[in-house]
């Protein structure tokens, strides 16, 4: 997946065996530039849509450590749009640039959902942040559903 060439999907090794497996989810060595400051957790239920958000200055490192989630990504300046499935098993990661939209559809029972940040200066939080609506016509995202369960600034 690659939107203009500046988003990255990275599929880390692991080692399985019988008691389940082990893997790096992230080394300063792949990422040297990058000031990682911030992890955020989310959980939530099957049919949850979260999103589509974000900001001018995070890059954020995303990945689903439990469940299923069908995972979009925007670039808001060429109304242009991608998806993956983002998985426990498949351990797939993705490097998101600033001023592009994410999000997600749950698509297992629950999921948790991993967000590692690197910015300057402080953090962007909810005010600094910009929505893209989920159902937007102009992008025409093919959601698993067309009735997602949505938060207020989501809808």
């Amino acid at each position: 997946m690659m939107l203009n060439g500046t988003v990255e999907v990275f599929q880390p090794d692991f080692h399985e065996d019988f008691r389940g497996d082990i893997w790096t989810s992230w080394d300063n060595k792949e990422y040297p530039t990058l000031d990682w400051r911030r992890d955020k957790f989310s959980t939530s239920n099957r049919g949850v849509l979260r999103g589509l958000h974000g900001d001018s200055k995070s890059w954020k490192l995303v990945s689903c450590i439990y469940g299923e989630v069908y995972w979009v990504i925007v670039n808001p300046k060429k109304t242009d749009w991608d998806w993956t499935i983002l998985s426990n098993k498949n351990k797939k990661q993705v490097l998101i640039p600033p001023t592009y939209a994410n999000g997600h559809y749950v698509l297992s029972h629950k999921c948790v959902f991993h967000y590692k940040y690197a910015y300057p200066g402080n953090y962007s939080d909810v005010d600094e942040q910009f929505t893209i609506k989920w159902n937007d016509s102009d992008l025409n995202i093919d959601w698993p559903s067309n009735t997602p369960i949505l938060y207020g600034r989501d809808r």
